[in-house]
Formats: C-alpha cells, structure tokens, sequence
C-alpha cells in the first residue's frame, strides 16, 4: 500500500487547518505532565468562553484561596485548582520557570524584572486601593537614633533595599520625591520577607526600611522606648495584579479557565471589604495566627478596593515605573502596555457589578 496520503485525507487536513488559521488556533501540546493536545489561542483571538473539562490550573494566590472558602466560592469553578503556597515576586517567577504554576498574585515589579530576565510573562487583573495615599501599604520604618523625620532627613542614611519587588522601587521613587539618588545614600541589599527589616532596624543594620502588613503596627510598639518610629512617605503603592506566562495563554484551555478565576478573585477581594469580620477572623487569626486587633489594623489600612474596568491610568503608572527602575538599572524600557492582557481588562470590574446586582 502507498504511504502517500489520499486526496480525501488531504483535502480534511487543509481543510482543519484553514479552520484554525480563520479561528486564530493551532495545535499545542499542554504543559509538561498533561497529556491533553489542546488549541493554541492567538494572543489577538477572542478569549473562549467555556472551559474544556479536564482542565486544571495551579495558582499561587494564598490570600484569595482563604476569602473563597470563608464565602463560599471555592467549590463552584468549572475546573479544578490546584493550590501553591507561594506569593511574591522571586517564588513565583521560580514556579514559573520551572513549569509548576500556572497564575501568581504580586504586585507592579515582578512582571517588570521577569520580561528583563527572559520571562515573557502578562497581567490579567489589577485591584488597588481607593484613597490610596491615605491607606498605604508601605510605611518608612526610622532606626532608633537615626534621625530621620522627614523624608529630606533621608541623605546619607543607610536603606533596606530589595530589588525586583515593590519595596525596592518605592524606596527609588522616594529617593526621587526627596530630590535625592542613589548616590546620595546606601543601599543595603536585604530580602523584604518576615521580620529581615524590623530585625535590621532595631539591630541598627540599616536607618530606614519600607515596613508593610502588621510591621507598620508592630515596630513601633516594640521599639517606640528606643526610640523608633515610622513616617509615611506619601506615595501611591497600591497596585496588585494577577499575572501569567504569556504561553500559559496560549493554551486556550487555561485562558479561558483564567478568565473565571479573575471573575472569582475579583468578587473575593470585594467580599472581603464587605464581611470585615469573618475575614479578620478567617484569615488573620485563624490563618495567619494574628491577634484581633492586628487584623482589625490592617483591614482598616487596606481600606475598600478599586478593581478599575479601565487599566489605562494604571499602565501609565506602571510606565512611569518601568522607566524609574530602568534608569537606576541599566535595563532597556520596556512598553508598559506590552505587560498586560487586554481581553482580560473588564472581566473583574464587571464581575464585581453583576454580583452587586449592577446593570
């Protein structure tokens, strides 16, 4: 028998992929360790609108996890989840390189210094903070004798610094509000996880350090008598995002499955506004391990969240970042609206209004 293929084989075979060149799809084998051949979504294609069964996300979203199961969401999506006990920019992006997550929650750097290291990567949701500057998410925590009141007190001090995450760019663009650079201070390289910056500060290692969570509370209770303290810096630092690899997209499987997680993590972050006490007594002191009143502190620090239908503002922010961080860094600039995927722009917005009962 002749291995040529028959006319009629050749006619359906040009005739599948005419159909997929129209559709903005091809075939994509999954990730590594799902055997499902899948279709290659085009980054311009229509996001679809059901997810195929069989399909299964890992997501790095702590947080959320908790508020879907306090309201009762968790058990509703169309696919499976699978849970990741990371957060933050540095885990994530490992997770991702090394094919284990599929979405992480971070804040505006991480996407930044992914697409500088080779990491394409694309955000698909941002929430931020309504009076922003009012509800902070950073304070300057001020070493016991440092001297530091205002942020002009800043020259010549001695400041924790983690770059590739939010506390490393706030500290540039505080530098830049004072009228200062790099140049006029030091820098200390120092991982921004647990008490690192608190531990610095009380130990004298560093002057300042931008403190977050329940350490704006904490520090200057348990130093105060010393002599510390914590000054606001007056600074919008509010941006949080969900993002992805670009070629996670490209699966259409799991961009539509992203699509109803971005609905789901929009309406936790507004359940959580709304039920401040199961959340306080859910995630702060049950998960966490949080006092009361540490919880009741935060949850009037975050204030109400804004999940805006119009990403426009926020990518003109995030260019301003973008080109902050390439100037200190040497890195070349990148377009901040290359760092965002559009078709998932309104999907949170709206999901928050449906479920408001909104028009």
């Amino acid at each position: 028998m002749s291995s040529d293929p028959s006319p009629r084989r050749t006619i359906r075979r040009s005739a599948l992929v005419a159909v997929a060149l129209l559709t903005g799809l091809t075939s994509l084998s999954a990730c590594a360790g799902d055997d499902r051949t899948v279709a290659a979504l085009a980054a311009d294609a229509p996001l679809p609108t059901r997810v195929p069964e069989g399909t299964k996300l890992i997501v790095g979203d702590p947080a959320t996890k908790v508020a879907l199961t306090l309201s009762g969401e968790i058990d509703r999506f169309s696919f499976e989840i699978e849970w990741a006990n990371i957060s933050g920019g540095p885990q994530t992006s490992e997770a991702f390189r090394a094919d284990a997550l599929d979405v992480g929650a971070v804040a505006e750097i991480p996407a930044i210094h992914a697409t500088w290291t080779g990491l394409p990567v694309k955000i698909v949701a941002s929430k931020f903070r309504k009076d922003p500057i009012n509800h902070p998410t950073y304070e300057l925590g001020i070493a016991p004798g440092a001297g530091v009141k205002t942020l002009a007190d800043l020259r010549g001090k001695k400041i924790a610094y983690s770059p590739g995450q939010a506390q490393g760019a706030l500290m540039l663009r505080v530098l830049r509000k004072a009228g200062l650079t790099k140049n006029d201070v030091t820098l200390v390289e120092l991982p921004s996880t647990g008490d690192v910056y608190v531990n610095a500060l009380a130990g004298k290692q560093v002057d300042v350090a931008p403190l977050g969570g329940v350490n704006n509370k904490r520090y200057p209770v348990k130093y105060g008598r010393d002599g510390a303290t914590t000054i606001p810096h007056g600074i919008r630092d509010d941006p949080g995002h969900l993002y992805v690899r670009t070629s996670t997209l490209q699966d259409s499987a799991k961009a539509a499955a992203i699509a109803e997680y971005v609905q789901a993590w929009a309406r936790a972050a507004r359940w959580v506004y709304e039920h401040p006490q199961e959340w306080i007594a859910g995630y702060y002191v049950k998960d966490q391990g949080l006092t009361p009143e540490d919880g009741r502190y935060l949850v009037d620090q975050a204030g109400e969240p804004d999940i805006p239908a119009d990403w426009s503002e926020a990518i003109a922010r995030h260019q301003e970042t973008i080109e902050l961080l390439a100037a200190e860094t040497g890195n070349p600039v990148l377009k901040a609206g290359d760092l965002y995927d559009l078709r998932y722009e309104s999907l949170g917005a709206n999901a928050v209004k449906t479920a408001k009962g909104g028009a």
